[in-house]
């Protein structure tokens, strides 16, 4: 039995035992023997390859429609300096924890209106890829979910102090593909985030450090 990458489903592991009369009875076997690995009900790992799994990938299967946010997403894209080893997720259900072998996944549930600006699909190194926030978009439900009574005159001391972000990486950050969810959110963190924004000559939006 053969798999082309890591992360697994059920139908996949059925359709590859659909010769065996007791394909469950196979599944609890290689469950046994550790070839598989449970994720959760449903998913798997597949632990015949040597090459890592994807827990970038898991997040998005685990629970959703989700995409990678929050602590994870900046981390990903280097606008924090720790790795996070909470793989964060933002989704239009329930917040969410799953404990599993590879690691715990978190879900912050976001409202529909202010779900899908701002995501996009990132290519994997097995030709496989996920759904994750921008840079800018991970920002907007950082403030939006984890403090989002922000005053104008503590926002430098969150992103700088507490987040440890840099000031000219913060600067790069393109939130022109947030502009409606910064315009339209009544929140006061994300009102103070629309203050310290400005359009350039060529159309993009950037934070500009006072």
């Amino acid at each position: 039995m053969k798999f082309p990458y890591r992360e697994i489903d059920y139908l996949m592991v059925m359709d590859a035992l659909k010769e065996y009369s007791f394909p469950r009875d196979k599944i609890t076997k290689l469950l046994d023997s550790g070839s598989l690995s449970r994720v959760k009900k449903g998913l798997y790992l597949w632990n015949g390859l040597d090459e890592p799994y994807s827990r970038e990938i898991l997040a998005n299967l685990i629970y959703g429609p989700s995409y990678l946010s929050l602590e994870y997403a900046l981390s990903l894209h280097g606008l924090i300096p720790e790795a996070a080893a909470l793989v964060t997720s933002v989704a239009t259900g329930r917040n969410k924890s799953f404990d599993t072998v590879a690691g715990t996944f978190s879900y912050q549930a976001l409202p529909l209106a202010y779900y899908s600006p701002g995501i996009s699909y990132m290519a994997g190194t097995s030709g496989r890829g996920f759904m994750v926030a921008s840079p800018a978009k991970a920002l907007f439900d950082m403030l939006y979910l984890k403090v989002p009574r922000l005053r104008e005159d503590e926002f430098p001391a969150y992103l700088f102090d507490d987040l440890r972000m840099e000031v000219d990486d913060v600067a790069k950050v393109d939130f022109s593909g947030i502009r409606i969810l910064v315009e339209s959110c009544p929140r006061g963190s994300v009102r103070a985030l629309a203050r310290y924004l400005k359009e350039g000559g060529d159309g993009r939006i950037t934070f500009i450090p006072r």
